[in-house]
């Protein structure tokens, strides 16, 4: 395998792009987790409106759930 040599500048940059990067997926996923968190307190004191089943199945598969 070949030795690559890097500046330092060149490789502070792409730790500081690197860490942007993992900066703005953690914000992502904590927004998520507010969301979910939002919506299971609405399911426990009852603010949600009857849906039917295939709606449910709908909405938790648009969120990632595997439903069979």
């Amino acid at each position: 395998m070949e030795s690559v040599t890097l500046s330092k500048g060149y490789l502070r940059q792409v730790i500081a792009d690197v860490e942007k990067l993992v900066s703005d997926v953690e914000i992502l996923v904590n927004k998520q987790d507010a969301v979910a968190r939002k919506r299971i307190s609405e399911i426990k004191k009852g603010d949600v409106q009857g849906i039917s089943e295939l709606e449910l199945d709908h909405y938790l598969r648009s969120r990632g759930v595997n439903v069979d």
